[in-house]
């Protein structure tokens, strides 16, 4: 198998990360506890559940058994794929998950449990998962999973393998997209590009006209606010393209989960499940409700990081890096914007969008906070 196929295919840009889970898996007999850290749109929980399904693998993680195809469908028995819709994990909720360590991978190889967002665990859940990080049954092993080693206490870190992945270049982005999707070079391109090098946020951009014209949307509105009456207006548009955006991306998901999960049970697209199996559809449909809220403070992130890079391309443009433009469409626009703001101001301006970015992740209501983040965008004065 070559180094890109199987379980690991859309790890683009990160050889080194798939060289080490190949050889731990190859292993037989890997470590217990890791760690996977990447900035948003790294990979690291596709990379996650891709090494749950190698470790499940009688071929290392072909991705065409029913193993593999369970894992991807988040239907295994013995993987386990764990999130939070909550701003922390409860205590009850890392219990539960210590004692489902305990049970024997029933005719499988490994116990895998993979807990995306650990660094949303509090102090005191994370102690109550330590003595199970540090001895764990000997089947079982955990996948953590954060933005940053910093982001989890150190009493966790220390006790777990690191596996570091980082953004995957456009080239390698595009690549991907060009291959598996079918799209032209300019298309692909354009995708990886305007997604800042995000695999999941650059397929869907290219495959739905809806979401890039969301994002245009979002893109421009910076480009236009010159007024306070503007702002509200900007910022009541941006909440609803936001939930707009997260009904739509939460329906494709629970499409595409419950295409998984037939395939993985052997059921054709229109054949009636049978009663037996309804319980595992009503999970998927059951933890899409749980997500709803989540997908919206998501969605406004992804928004967010969409205008941060309005800002980046502006003070570029302010500097003279030459460097190239994320927006390179938007390029005339965003040279009348660059004559309205100072670098000072543009530097303010994405202060402004990083400090709305926390605000959105700690309850702050989501209009209050784009409120007042455009409110901030407003340029206050004409200077070259």
């Amino acid at each position: 198998m070559s180094a890109g196929a199987g379980v690991f295919a859309e790890l683009v840009g990160q050889s080194a990360v798939v060289e080490q889970l190949r050889t731990a898996v190859a292993s037989g007999a890997p470590t217990h506890a890791w760690l996977f850290t990447g900035p948003p749109g790294s990979g690291r929980s596709n990379a996650a559940r891709a090494f749950a399904a190698a470790l499940n693998c009688d071929q290392g993680g072909c991705g065409a058994c029913q193993s593999c195809r369970m894992v991807a469908a988040g239907a295994h028995p013995a993987v386990q794929l764990v999130s939070t819709e909550n701003v922390s994990y409860r205590i009850d909720d890392v219990r539960e998950l210590i004692t489902t360590a305990q049970d024997r991978p029933q005719g499988f190889r490994w116990r895998v449990i993979v807990m995306e967002d650990a660094d949303r665990m509090t102090e005191r859940a994370t102690n109550v998962l330590l003595k199970s990080i540090e001895e764990p049954p000997p089947q079982t092993i955990w996948v953590l999973c954060a933005p940053s080693p910093a982001d989890v206490l150190v009493t966790i870190r220390s006790r777990c393998r690191a596996v570091s992945l980082r953004i995957p270049p456009t080239e390698e982005v595009a690549r991907l997209l060009a291959e598996r999707d079918g799209l032209s070079a300019q298309e692909a391109e354009f995708s990886a590009r305007i997604s800042q090098n995000h695999i999941g946020v650059a397929r869907r951009l290219a495959s739905d006209p809806q979401a890039r014209q969301r994002r245009e949307q979002t893109v421009s509105l910076p480009l236009k606010v010159r007024s306070a009456s503007g702002a509200v207006l900007a910022a009541a548009e941006l909440v609803t393209m936001a939930q707009a955006d997260a009904e739509s991306e939460s329906s494709a998901r629970l499409e595409q989960e419950q295409a998984a999960l037939r395939r993985s049970l052997g059921l054709e697209p229109e054949e009636k499940v049978p009663a037996k199996l309804r319980t595992q559809f009503k999970r998927l449909e059951d933890e899409a409700t749980r997500r709803a809220k989540r997908a919206v403070t998501d969605s406004l992130d992804r928004t967010l990081i969409d205008l941060t890079a309005v800002y980046r391309d502006v003070l570029s443009i302010k500097l003279g890096t030459g460097a190239p433009l994320i927006n390179q469409h938007l390029a005339s626009q965003l040279a009348e914007l660059a004559e309205t703001l100072s670098p000072e101001q543009s530097l303010a301006c994405l202060d402004a969008l990083s400090t709305a970015r926390i605000r959105i992740t700690q309850n702050v209501p989501p209009a209050l906070a784009i409120e007042a983040l455009m409110m901030q965008l407003i340029p206050r004065t004409r200077r070259g």
